[in-house]
């Protein structure tokens, strides 16, 4: 398994990885958006089918330990917007250049970090929730974002509520955008092994939070992540125009 993939590339992908499930078990979101443009800096495999794996392992944890939060209130909706969004994002990977889908996830980053600091109140309705799901997929098959969509249009809940609603979705959302990435050959058996391979920092990161919840300025969290998500996207946009 080592020899898929250099040890140092290895160690900076865990200790990454590490961040972004610490921040995603913490908060409810942000595993893809600190992870993926690092890691695709570092390997472009990583993105994004190892890290949707990721982003389903801290999901299905965080949701069994906030199970008596969750209210799925509408979320059935979102997830049926993560199909037709799916194959969007699936179309855009066959026929954008790697130069192209690194800009593209610098931007989807970029965007999210925007939005999240505008902190927009829009309404939580079927068509909202359908509509959100629609953009995360295409961003959640491109590079494994799918999360600032829902978390904007549920920024009002309380924290274990936002916490449990999107740990649910995402388990399920990343099951759907697996199986289009496993239909269309998008995933073969080096990501398999990246994935296991990565598991540790995981589940290393949702103890760790686990220790750090109750504890740790929710807020100040948020800034920190949204700073890093910040750097991370432009120096993904620099090595990407570099590569054009």
């Amino acid at each position: 398994m080592l020899s898929m993939i250099d040890p140092t590339t290895l160690a900076l992908a865990s200790l990454i990885i590490f961040c972004g499930a610490l921040t995603q078990s913490l908060i409810g979101f942000g595993l893809a958006v600190v992870a993926s443009p690092l890691l695709y800096i570092v390997d472009p495999e990583l993105v994004p089918v190892p890290v949707i794996v990721m982003g389903f392992s801290i999901s299905l944890l965080t949701l069994i330990r906030e199970r008596g939060a969750l209210k799925f209130n509408g979320l059935q909706y979102a997830l049926l917007g993560r199909i037709p969004g799916g194959f969007i994002g699936v179309a855009l990977l066959i026929y954008a250049p790697q130069a192209i889908l690194g800009l593209a996830i610098s931007g989807i980053v970029a965007a999210a970090v925007i939005l999240s600091l505008l902190k927009f109140n829009l309404a939580v309705n079927r068509k909202s929730l359908f509509g959100a799901g629609v953009i995360s997929g295409i961003f959640g098959n491109i590079a494994a974002i799918g999360g600032p969509p829902l978390a904007i249009l549920l920024s009002g809940q309380d924290a274990r509520q936002f916490r449990a609603a999107l740990s649910a979705f995402f388990v399920f959302s990343s099951l759907i955008a697996l199986a289009i990435l496993a239909v269309t050959g998008f995933i073969n058996v080096r990501h398999i092994w990246l994935s296991l391979l990565l598991m540790p920092s995981v589940i290393l990161g949702y103890l760790v939070a686990g220790r750090l919840i109750g504890r740790v300025d929710k807020d100040k969290t948020r800034t920190a992540t949204l700073i890093l998500c910040s750097i991370s996207s432009v120096l993904l946009a620099v090595k990407s125009l570099m590569e054009l």
